[in-house]
């Protein structure tokens, strides 16, 4: 099997961790770095791989099988473009695109050029989200009626230090955390078509919020409610519940879903389901039927590596293709203007 060369764009905390992945997978190798900044030398001299200072001079000088994104937001949609301009596939690091407009005309030109492009959302690639889609999509939980989330966990002062403009608006949990809660519910429990909330700056002060309520109405008729913030002292949140990423503490006591349908549900991640069997009564005066469903453990970011090398060799399609990574930047707008305007947002009016 021809081992595939891939580039890598950006030699940021995310761009390093595809390096490790690259340099662990039996699949691909790393051949290029492509990063402006003087400290990226460094990175480039001990992996013994070349080190351009912009994709236009890697592909002057290399033809790459595909090239991971890990750039700053605002480059997303300009490197993606190049990519398809070259003929090479690209993940994209999420979001998609810095705006709404500018991911709407790379997702025109990937379209019409029929680009192979991968949009780095990881969760997606969850052993996790795996096994609960299975059991959801087996009808184990009966009808989606509705879904608890939340995302609660504690930044500290140093976080906004580092990055004074997290402290300013576009800086805030709902642009920079909820986007990865979104694909999640989207993978879940499909399409959301609506979204109220309200939003809170009174614990830190900043100018940008730090605790939002949400309500979200689904296609099927499914309503969710999801609570976000920064501020609160709690573990109810993916990164500190789904063990993928051991760089967080975890809980297995906790779980940051509970997904209800008119048979059972089912909490995420534990994978702890309270369920009615099929011609069983279904009264609140009942005891349920318990079980944990097994789980694989894997990590997302080495899955979504094995997976891109699939979509570059055509073995694939995009699990997250450029129109997904724009409808969860689409929702997450939703949401801003909803908790700006206080009023309900129709996420097809974006």
């Amino acid at each position: 099997m021809t081992t595939l060369r891939i580039a890598v764009a950006g030699a940021g905390l995310i761009g390093r961790r595809h390096i490790e992945l690259i340099q662990a997978s039996n699949a691909c190798q790393l051949c290029a770095l492509v990063d402006p900044a003087p400290a990226a030398a460094e990175l480039a001299a001990a992996t013994g791989v070349p080190l351009y200072t912009s994709l236009a001079q890697l592909f002057a000088a290399q033809q790459p099988d595909g090239v991971i994104l890990a750039t700053p937001n605002h480059l997303h949609v300009e490197g993606a473009l190049a990519c398809v301009e070259h003929g090479v596939p690209a993940l994209i690091e999420k979001p998609v695109a810095h705006t709404l407009d500018e991911g709407k005309r790379l997702l025109a030109i990937a379209e019409q050029r029929g680009a192979r492009l991968l949009v780095g959302h990881h969760r997606a690639h969850s052993a996790i989200l795996e096994k609960a889609r299975e059991l959801i999509g087996e009808g184990l939980l009966g009808k989606l009626v509705a879904v608890m989330g939340s995302a609660l966990f504690y930044k500290p002062d140093d976080y906004f230090d580092a990055a004074p403009w997290r402290r300013q608006a576009g800086g805030g949990p709902v642009l920079i955390n909820m986007i990865h809660e979104i694909g999640n519910l989207r993978s879940l429990c499909g399409e959301i078509v609506a979204v109220q909330a309200q939003a809170s700056s009174a614990t830190r002060g900043f100018a940008v919020e730090d605790s939002v309520a949400i309500s979200l109405r689904f296609a099927s008729g499914a309503l969710g409610t999801f609570l976000l913030s920064d501020t609160a002292a709690c573990a109810r949140s993916w990164e500190q519940t789904a063990r993928e990423n051991l760089d967080y503490p975890s809980y297995a006591d906790e779980d940051c879903y509970v997904i209800a349908g008119t048979r059972g549900s089912l909490s995420i991640p534990s994978m702890r389901l309270k369920y009615y069997e099929q011609d069983q009564d279904r009264s609140w005066w009942k005891p349920f039927n318990t079980a944990v469903a097994p789980l694989d453990q894997a990590d997302p970011l080495q899955r979504q590596l094995a997976h891109f090398c699939d979509v570059i060799q055509g073995r694939a399609e995009p699990l997250v293709t450029v129109r997904d990574g724009l409808r969860n930047l689409q929702i997450v707008e939703a949401i801003s203007q909803a908790a700006h305007s206080g009023q309900l947002v129709l996420t097809e009016s974006l």
